[in-house]
């Protein structure tokens, strides 16, 4: 009889709160089917979703009627965000943006929000080597892959100043913060998934809107991962050749993975995603959901064998000594199409001289 991945996950876990990640876990499905499928209760929660947009759109207006004072920097500010909530691919994107500009020559910083990590001062210079539990898993993972200054924090105002008391940064990429009114944005592009797009179009929580889809029109480039509509750029995820957790000098290609099962791990915003690349590599896999940026414990990589775990690399970083060996990670790049790169060098061009930072 095959392996119950549900029950095999769940027996695995071993500690005082399963019970309220289990609960987690089944209400994060339950809203997807909600956002995604064919539920009627999002039609039965639309006015929470129109008040929800409601108070998006008067967040927004803030700055142009003095209720939130809006800070322009004195360099450009790239930002990379979604209109819905869960992962779209924004952080590939933001590498590989980072990576294009130095190309140019330029010296691009990035902003994080540093979401739950628990450092109790704010902003943080993240390095490759940062505590992940205190920064946030992203920024350093950003640190890790840009070779760029990374600043995290909640308060991007603070954390933009930071960033640019850092050293050389000609143009800011901020990772996540579309919604954000605090910081002007010189550039704005969307992240959407190709398959779940907008979901059923509504804001939370009858859907998974942050803001009204009226807001894909107002912003400058949207980049769709996988197959793009007209006026979209089109991006795909390359995986890399997997790499231990614990020492990242080793690797093993995913040829070397067929024939055996592993216990697939994926702590981020969509799963299914990481899954299915696996699956298309041709692995077999036991599925093991857990929250996104959830902060791993070592019961939590247990799974009373001794198959190999795979994860992402996003997880990798909070993960390392929890598997004793068994863990590999797979790098992701993203594959963008290369008209976003003359598309985003005349977007930087068109601000021209900028004026001085101002709060």
């Amino acid at each position: 009889m095959a392996a119950d991945p549900t029950r095999l996950a769940r027996g695995a876990r071993h500690g005082p709160d399963r019970w309220g990640r289990a609960l987690e876990r089944r209400l994060t499905a339950w809203a997807e089917r909600v956002w995604y499928g064919r539920l009627p209760l999002g039609v039965l929660l639309a006015p929470l979703g129109w008040v929800y947009c409601a108070a998006a759109s008067l967040r927004k207006l803030a700055p142009g009627v003095g209720l939130v004072r809006r800070l322009r920097l004195s360099v450009p500010v790239v930002v990379v965000g979604n209109l819905t909530v869960g992962g779209t691919g924004k952080t590939p994107l933001v590498v590989w943006l980072a990576r294009t500009l130095c190309e140019d020559g330029l010296h691009p910083g990035v902003l994080a929000r540093g979401y739950r990590g628990k450092a109790k001062d704010w902003p943080r210079v993240v390095g490759p080597d940062s505590d992940p539990a205190q920064v946030g898993d992203e920024p350093v993972l950003l640190a890790r892959r840009t070779g760029c200054a990374v600043v995290a924090g909640p308060d991007r105002v603070a954390a933009a100043r930071r960033l640019l008391e850092t050293g050389p940064c000609d143009v800011v990429l901020c990772d996540d913060g579309l919604q954000d009114p605090s910081l002007a944005h010189d550039v704005e592009i969307v992240v959407l998934d190709g398959v779940r797009r907008l979901g059923n179009g509504r804001c939370l929580p009858a859907g998974p809107l942050r803001e009204s889809a009226r807001r894909l029109a107002e912003v400058d480039l949207v980049v769709c991962r996988g197959e793009p509509r007209t006026g979209e750029f089109g991006m795909a995820y390359r995986p890399g050749i997997p790499r231990n957790v614990d020492d990242e000098a080793r690797e093993r290609g995913f040829a070397e993975f067929r024939g055996e099962t592993v216990h697939a791990v994926a702590g981020v915003g969509n799963p299914e995603g990481f899954f299915d690349l696996l699956r298309g590599e041709g692995l077999s896999v036991v599925e093991h959901r857990f929250p996104d940026h959830h902060a791993f414990a070592p019961g939590d990589l247990d799974f009373g064998d001794s198959l190999p775990v795979m994860m992402t690399e996003k997880d990798a970083v909070k993960c390392r000594g929890l598997a004793r060996g068994r863990a590999w990670y797979v790098p992701v790049d993203a594959v963008v199409d290369e008209a976003l790169c003359g598309r985003l060098r005349s977007l930087l061009a068109r601000g021209g001289e900028r004026g001085q930072e101002t709060a």
